[in-house]
């Protein structure tokens, strides 16, 4: 059997150091149980020094050896190697020709490695070798520090004047022992470091989430959860509190989920936090939503709805009355497409009520119910006592049952524009979904103005956008007839979007405007299918399919979101 290149290292080792076959089994068992590489298992075990080793290695593998700290590496090459990588494998980009790049690695038996690099540039590798110390303080130097934070550390980033905290409502009773730990400067620091990064990062989720030896904290960016910071175990209490803080929950209660909400007023600006505690193995998980007001204020124009689709969106708001339904799952973007059509409503003639559970947007200018079902206050009672208010504008935030859904529809046909949301799969589902729920057919027909089923897709990245070859095979799965010279694009990855090739998300719709002719199937008892088959024919409506696929053509996303979010029509 021919001698492996890891078989002439170990000779060589065993050979010019001394060292024993028994030292060396040693260190390959712990390589392959805590995942490490041989040359760093044989330095922390002290059996050779690093310079000593790499000698061995550069005389064995005949690779170059290079000092990285004499060494100037152009900052371009950030765009090339995401930084994920670099530090996956202990890797230090040097130069770029236009066939091949050149690498420092501190472990070349990782072929993995090179094969990764090769996947990513399409360019062939060079290798040179390096100390695993100077190749992560030139990493540390290419993309910055990183590594898990002190709080000491991340204390420096931020100062605490930077941020107000406006509470909703009075403080419970508080454990003082807590309470001094939490408000220690550097603990301030840090939460309010992982806020501001979050919102420089247009976070729309911060993940809190404890785990066997720290916490671990992560942001949902375009519906996309990251890793950001890992914060010492040592830590977590003091965190959990501050938010709770924060948050004016009770912090004496660690064994039931609890919800609270707090606004930050950072720089001008202000942007409301909705914060939920769930019990979990390892303490407390917390999740903040990120509710900037300012996402509103671009109106439904600024959402990415489609030319079609908005015009008849447009046309149904300035209806006296009737019923708007906004149909999706979770996450789909229902309460902003609600929310920008109420703030487009907002004035000062309209009395405007909402009964929510929960209240996402404090909006000046609206009467605002949070539902309380434990109390009685369910989305059916608030809107029964909404109607007595005189109200000219109501939005409820789900219809979940037939009693909600049978008065929301009444309101709606005793003069009153009435916006809710559903969950069902497509626009025409919706109608028969009501009348599932026990709803007259003929209420259904008679109050229903417009049903939207929406999604959100992720937008290209605009500063790494560029054309790309798709294969005809995976073109056909399509099934949507194509232009001789249509063009596909995708983002290949950079800086600002994170090396994930998209950057910020828009709203993929199917609208469908109820005429007299839907309202006589839907009557006469025609199946959803049917409706859609008219309304693509005759009225114009774009799927859900159809729609994302034409912003695809369009350049706006890439046929991996085509088929990420829907099913061929």
């Amino acid at each position: 059997m021919a001698e492996t290149l890891k078989d002439k290292i170990i000779k060589a080792l065993i050979n010019s150091q001394g060292l024993k076959r028994e030292q060396i089994e040693e260190a390959l068992f712990l390589q392959r149980t805590k995942g490490l590489s041989l040359d760093q298992v044989l330095v922390e075990k002290g059996l050779i020094n690093e310079k000593d080793l790499f000698q061995i290695l550069v005389r064995e593998l005949n690779i170059p050896f290079i000092n990285l700290n004499r060494f100037k590496i152009d900052p371009a090459l950030r765009d090339i190697i995401p930084e994920k990588t670099a530090r996956k494998y202990r890797m230090v980009p040097l130069s770029v020709l236009e066939y091949t790049m050149t690498v420092a690695l501190a472990d070349p038996l990782n072929v993995f490695a090179i094969d990764d690099i090769k996947n990513l540039t399409g360019k062939d590798v060079d290798v040179v070798m390096s100390t695993h110390t100077e190749i992560i303080k030139a990493i540390d130097n290419l993309y910055g520090a990183s590594g898990i934070p002190t709080v000491t550390d991340i204390s420096k980033d931020i100062e605490i004047e930077d941020f107000e905290i406006v509470s909703e409502k009075e403080a419970p009773q508080q454990d003082d022992t807590l309470v001094d730990e939490s408000e220690k400067a550097p603990i301030i620091r840090m939460v309010n470091l992982v806020i501001k990064e979050a919102l420089r990062q247009r976070a729309s989720d911060i993940h809190v989430e404890p785990t066997i030896d720290g916490m671990r904290v992560r942001y949902r960016i375009d519906g996309v959860l990251h890793d950001i910071l890992d914060i010492p175990k040592q830590n977590q209490n003091a965190v959990i509190v501050r938010i709770k803080i924060m948050s004016r929950l009770d912090i004496t209660v660690n064994q039931v989920p609890q919800d609270g909400r707090f606004k930050l007023k950072l720089h001008h600006k202000e942007v409301d936090f909705r914060v939920s505690l769930l019990p979990t193995t390892y303490g407390q998980k917390i999740v903040m939503r990120v509710l900037d007001k300012g996402n509103l204020s671009i109106g439904l124009e600024g959402l990415g709805i489609s030319e079609g689709s908005l015009k008849f969106l447009i046309e149904a708001i300035k209806a006296p009355f009737g019923m708007i339904l906004v149909t999706g799952p979770t996450g789909s973007g229902k309460s902003t497409t609600l929310y920008s059509i109420i703030n487009e409503l907002n004035t000062v003639d309209k009395n405007i009520i909402t009964v929510e559970d929960p209240v996402e947007y404090l909006i000046e200018g609206l009467t605002q119910i949070q539902a309380r079902p434990e109390i009685g206050l369910t989305f059916a009672e608030g809107l029964r006592s909404i109607l007595r208010q005189s109200p000219d504008v109501v939005m409820v935030g789900e219809i979940r049952d037939n009693e909600t859904a049978d008065i929301a529809i009444k309101a709606s046909l005793t003069g009153q524009l009435v916006f809710s949301t559903l969950h069902t799969n497509d626009a025409p589902g919706a109608l028969t979904r009501l009348v599932d729920m026990n709803v007259e057919p003929f209420l259904v027909a008679s109050s229903l103005v417009l049903v939207s089923a929406q999604r959100l897709c992720r937008k290209i990245c605009p500063h790494c956008k560029e054309e790309e070859n798709i294969p005809a095979q995976v073109l056909a799965r399509l099934h949507y007839p194509l232009k001789a010279n249509a063009k596909f694009y995708h983002g290949k990855g950079c800086i600002a979007c994170r090396q994930s090739g998209y950057l910020g998300r828009s709203c993929i719709t199917e609208v469908l405007s109820i005429d007299d002719h839907i309202r006589d199937m839907l009557i006469t008892g025609k199946s959803s299918d049917d409706i859609k088959k008219y309304a693509r024919e005759e009225r114009g409506m774009k799927t859900l399919y159809e729609d994302i696929v034409e912003k695809c053509l369009a350049g706006v996303t890439t046929i991996e979101e085509v088929f990420r979010i829907t099913i061929s029509d």
